[in-house]
């Protein structure tokens, strides 16, 4: 079973619990990340959650999200959580905005409360979608994605919102696409 790492509120891990039981409407604060994924075109992978997804379905999102496992590096996760979401290989896994965290409620009452590094990575391999994760997929220009974030913002998830709005983060982003 996947868990969550916990994390006390210095972000010191204090303890795991079962990925599923944590996500509640008092979620506790845990470690997760964000990767957004880039092709050799410069483009951005959006996902769709799944309408199955217990917080935020139906929602576009950054390529792919998860939880590192006890004793896993982020790359590790990254690369594993790519795999399972959207069939694809990765590489250049590299840090963008390590110091992110937020705590978000979806319409349902779910929160995630999480420290939340985010990562940009290349593809390596055709995308796979996973159907129990990713309802519908589509490559972007960043540019394009921001006129879409400011055109209609509620079909963007909370956290790939305010990672794309953090200056430093968007300006490594694109530096990391070639744009």
């Amino acid at each position: 079973m996947e868990h969550v790492i916990l994390l006390d509120a210095q972000g010191t891990p204090c303890g795991t619990q079962e990925k599923y039981a944590a996500h509640h409407s008092q979620t506790p604060l845990h470690l997760a990340f964000s990767c957004w994924l880039f092709n050799d075109r410069q483009q951005l992978l959006l996902t769709r959650r799944a309408l199955g997804k217990k917080a935020w379905p139906g929602v576009w999102t950054n390529s792919v999200c998860g939880h590192p496992q006890t004793g896993e590096l982020f790359e590790q996760a990254i690369a594993r959580r790519c795999q399972f979401e959207i069939g694809v290989a990765v590489a250049d896994i590299t840090p963008v905005f390590p110091d992110f965290s937020y705590c978000e409620t979806d319409s349902s009452g779910i929160v995630e409360n999480e420290r939340c590094p985010v990562y940009a990575a290349r593809q390596q391999s055709e995308i796979e979608a996973n159907p129990d994760e990713v309802m519908d997929y589509h490559w972007i220009a960043l540019d394009d994605l921001q006129q879409a974030i400011t055109a209609a913002p509620f079909m963007f998830s909370p956290w790939m919102r305010q990672q794309f709005s953090h200056l430093p983060a968007r300006q490594r982003l694109k530096q990391f696409a070639g744009i």
